[in-house]
């Protein structure tokens, strides 16, 4: 089933214990279609300036991901420049230059309208609401946020929730939202403002789901490696949006199968700078530690 991402397309400078990488191709739809590109073959739409090359459109055409809506414009690509100390669950955030994604505003290409899966990567829940204007009945819809939005749009995210499917944020922004002290209130609380279901990220403590269903808690797959968390996050939506796309099933458990692979791909991630790791998986990597995972989680 088509899947469709609207997001950054970045570069990125990590600092990280392990090392250092300048101008790294990164980006919320990089990581995302990407890894959802083990899938099906995503429909992307982005923005970069006229300083991005060739070859990272050409990495993306070869890994199947349709760029017919990755615009280029006049000036220089989003950038961004990080730092994540010792323990590589906090980071500082040195540098940031929106450039072109600062007046990002997305227009689908009319092939992309009738996507059936839709995931709203972070940006203004204003963009976000442009985007669901233009698609016309997608069957799921999965939306990340983070806590600027919160802060400065919260009547405008407010207004998208009922209008989306699902919420993918971290546990702090759930708490920041909602008000709550608990996280699994918190959890509660945000699926009340509309979304049918929610995602809680909470780095190497796994995930939880909220849902009509209950709750459900998935623990990160457990890797030794982690040289940079840079996109994991987005490395997981695209695991879980991938997996529903390519089999379109809707029974209670697909959503959770899904998020067994959103945790694999993001453990995957980790383990190199960037795109490095996961631009060099096939789907039988994925498969072979989903299988890893699972036998770890039988009792």
């Amino acid at each position: 089933m088509s899947l469709l991402v609207v997001g950054s397309v970045a570069f990125d400078s990590i600092e990280t214990p392990h090392g250092n990488v300048d101008d790294a191709l990164g980006g919320s739809a990089s990581f995302f279609s990407v890894v959802a590109s083990n899938f099906t073959k995503p429909r992307l739409v982005g923005v970069v300036g006229e300083d991005f090359p060739q070859e990272h459109k050409d990495l993306f055409k070869k890994k199947g991901i349709d760029i017919s809506g990755l615009v280029t414009e006049k000036g220089k690509t989003f950038r961004w420049k990080g730092r994540y100390h010792k323990d590589m669950n906090t980071r500082d955030t040195l540098e940031v230059h929106l450039n072109v994604f600062g007046t990002f505003n997305p227009i689908l290409p009319d092939h992309f309208k009738d996507s059936k899966f839709v995931f709203l990567a972070n940006s203004s829940p204003v963009v976000q609401a442009k985007v669901l204007d233009q698609v016309t009945k997608p069957d799921l819809v999965l939306a990340d946020t983070m806590d600027l939005w919160i802060n400065i749009q919260k009547k405008e995210l407010l207004e998208l929730l009922p209008r989306i499917d699902g919420l993918l944020l971290n546990d702090s922004e759930a708490m920041l939202l909602t008000g709550e002290s608990n996280l699994v209130r918190a959890g509660h609380a945000t699926r009340k403002l509309g979304p049918k279901f929610v995602i809680l990220k909470k780095g190497e403590h796994g995930a939880m789901l909220f849902s009509e269903a209950g709750v459900f808690v998935v623990p990160a797959f457990p890797t030794e490696n982690v040289i940079d968390p840079t996109g994991a996050g987005d490395s997981f939506a695209g695991g879980v949006m991938g997996a529903l796309a390519s089999d379109n099933d809707k029974s209670p458990g697909s959503l959770r199968r899904a998020m067994g692979y959103g945790t694999v791909v993001a453990s995957l991630t980790v383990e190199g700078f960037g795109l490095d790791k996961i631009n060099s998986i096939t789907r039988k990597d994925i498969d072979q530690r989903y299988a890893d995972y699972r036998s770890m989680l039988a009792f």
